[in-house]
């Protein structure tokens, strides 16, 4: 008998902020189902991240729920992949402490999502400027080898695997310094309303689709998308930014090329494609909401998935730290 291939280690995850969009599936968790049977794959609820900026607690209770409930509606199967709460691994902020040891002041500063938190308004607390920090704990204590992450977070990827580097060459080898990974085409799902801005739940109720959203909201919502001059169904996204984005989000739900996409709408005008995609939308979207449905109408399975999903994640978690805390001198 051969030896069994050991699979590689994939960790990403995201905060219990609300609803997900159509924009976090396509540029994050269809990668992630697309990975999950040959990779190690660790899902936590970033919930510890949620609380950089005020939460209601029970509002934050329900979000953890709904996260939750997404995530295995869109085809993540916890019988392959470990989904956790992140403040249910007491590593994560273990391993933050002493990586907060060898992480300069000038590091954090550089940070561009903690500026731009800052020129929106946030206040500059201490666990909006570090959090980037427990990032790179959430990630190296599981030692991935593959981080899925979206353009705004390589930033912080790249800080994970500065402190990596630092950390091994300090105390001797530990952790591998774990790659980036996204598709190529849709690592950035942008706005129905603002084709600079990528998709986000900020930049107004009509700038998203929601996974959540009913049949004649997706319509709505793709009928008023913005789009650009002209009318051709052409993929450019320097001269036509907001239709090259409906293209990408076409492409990326049916599968269809996107040449092959442009030659089947060269005749049709905004309009007519417009109501293809919400078709194609509202279909695709029908299967995950009715289990999504099915999962909320039974939290008590929804929180068993997550105890055995810690569980199995401070197994290696507590493995990692064991061997932190030994080479830094703790034990």
């Amino acid at each position: 008998m051969k030896p069994e291939t050991k699979k590689k280690v994939l960790l990403s995850g995201a905060k219990p902020s609300g609803e997900l969009h159509i924009g976090n599936y396509l540029g994050a968790i269809k990668q992630w189902v697309a990975l999950q049977d040959t990779h190690e794959t660790y899902v936590p609820i970033v919930d510890l991240h949620a609380l950089t900026e005020p939460q209601d607690p029970e509002k934050l209770r329900e979000q953890i729920m709904t996260t939750a409930a997404d995530y295995i509606a869109l085809g993540l199967d916890p019988t392959k992949v470990t989904i956790f709460l992140q403040s249910a691994v007491p590593e994560h902020t273990q391993l933050m402490w002493i990586l907060n040891t060898i992480t300069s002041m000038g590091d954090l500063e550089r940070m561009v999502v903690y500026k731009e938190k800052l020129a929106e308004g946030k206040q500059a607390l201490a666990g909006l400027f570090t959090y980037p920090v427990l990032m790179a704990a959430d990630i190296l204590l599981y030692k991935p080898t593959v981080v899925p992450v979206g353009e705004d977070q390589r930033q912080h990827l790249e800080l994970a695997r500065e402190l990596a580097r630092k950390f091994n060459k300090r105390f001797g080898q530990t952790f591998p310094t774990p790659k980036a990974f996204h598709a190529e085409t849709g690592k950035k799902i942008l706005s129905l309303q603002d084709p600079k801005k990528k998709m986000s739940k900020s930049h107004g109720g009509m700038s998203y689709i929601a996974i959540a959203d009913a049949p004649d909201k997706i319509r709505q919502k793709i009928k008023i998308a913005v789009t650009d001059s002209g009318s051709a169904i052409k993929f450019d996204p320097i001269t036509k930014p907001a239709v090259s984005n409906l293209i990408v989000i076409y492409h990326l739900f049916s599968g269809t090329a996107i040449k092959d996409i442009e030659e089947k709408f060269k005749n049709s005008g905004y309009k007519k494609f417009k109501e293809v995609l919400a078709e194609l939308v509202v279909a695709k979207l029908k299967p995950v909401q009715e289990k999504r449905h099915e999962l909320l109408e039974n939290k008590y399975a929804l929180v068993a998935i997550l105890n055995d999903g810690a569980e199995k994640a401070r197994q290696k978690a507590s493995e990692t730290l064991k061997e932190v805390y030994e080479k830094v001198g703790l034990t």
